[in-house]
């Protein structure tokens, strides 16, 4: 037991299932199918030492020295203009703040609106990170059930009736780790719901650009301008890791004017302000208009990765195995069926797929409330077509 003062509140949260699993990934040969990030090789690491070089060609100063907290002027300019391109009409520089990667954006969501005993919905299953994040400022986190086509609003109207809620947490788009895609018609109750019960939403949006084929419906943020009263009821969050580069650590976050400047504030006690240097690199990369060309190639890649995973899984793993073919994003959610008499448990079957050389996380960590033991996820955005059929074969042989 620590003997160190600590704060009561780190014992509402636990070291990450996620990160823990990693360290069993040292084994030489191992195909791992655990991580959440994008493939190295799919950098444009050509345009981002362009875009470097023109940053401290141009303006060397406001690319090394300290920076506005809100973030790189040229850099908001970008991001605003690149959400208007995806719907978002009214946004302008002023209404965003850059963070450090969208986690930070979380981060100052749970400063800015969580008080100790306050209930927070989220999806389950949803990202592991937000759950411990809101934990670990207080909350009572909730999970609403979903479905291949995300959220189910009705469900998700009794939970916010029952619990009135600080604010709801959503991955409309590609969701991690479900890759559920929440239909237009449910995006429009959420915002009815929000204006119905006049609840925050916050709306995680890292992988909206990674679609195979039919783009997604608008954001929830740019839905607003259909559903009168619920822009100021709706906080979006965003990020450059999973299509540009997770080492930059850009995202950004548009919410209400006064949290906004609430957020600004809590930022400046953090960390001052995101990289500069990272910030100019990516205003020159975005104004390069190399991004289109880079989101074309990523999403031919994961798709190819995407349709060979779920061939895999049902060639090897058959009537053991159950889940909806993703249309976008990085990941497998997937259940155990336990047919024939199989495994169903899916911690059990991680730690026999090990001792077959290859990994996936078990998907109970990411449930707030009601863990399924018998879910699990598997990211497809790192390993090429071979090592995907390789590692179906393995998981075949662990069931």
């Amino acid at each position: 037991m620590s003997t160190l003062p600590l704060a009561r509140r780190l014992q509402n949260v636990e070291t990450s299932a996620i990160r823990e699993l990693f360290k069993l990934l040292g084994k030489p040969g191992i195909i791992s199918f655990a991580g959440g990030f994008p493939d190295s090789a799919m950098f444009d690491v050509e345009g981002l030492r362009q875009a470097s070089a023109k940053a401290l060609a141009e303006e060397p100063g406001g690319a090394l020295q300290y920076g506005a907290t809100e973030g790189y002027e040229p850099l908001r300019t970008e991001l605003a203009a690149f959400m208007r391109a995806k719907g978002v009409r009214d946004i302008g520089p002023e209404g965003l703040v850059v963070t450090t990667g969208s986690q930070q954006a979380l981060d100052l969501l749970g400063k800015t609106l969580v008080d100790p005993g306050d209930k927070v919905i989220v999806e389950g299953p949803t990202f592991l990170a937000t759950i411990q994040c809101f934990r670990l400022y207080g909350a009572e986190v909730i999970s609403a059930p979903i479905d291949a086509h995300g959220v189910q609003t009705d469900s998700l109207e009794q939970l916010m009736a029952q619990h009135r809620p600080k604010f709801v947490y959503l991955i409309p788009t590609f969701g991690n780790p479900s890759g559920a895609l929440l239909g237009l018609e449910r995006r429009r109750k959420v915002l009815e719901l929000a204006v119905k019960y006049q609840t925050l939403v916050v709306e995680d949006d890292p992988y909206g650009d990674l679609y195979f084929g039919e783009a997604p419906p608008p954001s929830i943020l740019a839905l607003t301008n259909e559903v009168p009263g619920s822009r100021e009821l709706v906080v979006h969050c965003g990020s450059l890791s999973k299509v540009l580069s997770p080492g930059l650590r850009v995202g950004w976050l548009i919410a209400p004017h006064e949290l906004l400047g609430k957020a600004v504030m809590c930022k400046q006690f953090s960390d001052a302000h995101t990289s500069t240097f990272a910030q100019a690199t990516a205003a020159q990369y975005l104004k390069s208009g190399r991004m289109p060309g880079t989101l074309r190639q990523v999403r031919r890649a994961y798709a190819q990765r995407a349709q060979a995973m779920g061939d895999a899984l049902q060639r090897e793993l058959g009537d053991a195995i159950e889940f909806t073919q993703p249309r976008g994003g990085l990941f497998f959610w997937a259940r155990l069926t336990g047919a024939g008499g199989r495994i169903q448990d899916a911690g059990e079957f991680a730690r026999r797929a090990i001792e077959q050389g290859v990994a996936f996380v078990p998907g109970a960590p990411f449930f707030a409330t009601e863990p399924d033991a018998s879910a699990l996820r598997l990211s497809f955005a790192t390993a090429d077509v071979g090592r995907i059929d390789e590692g179906m074969a393995r998981l075949k042989k662990a069931l």
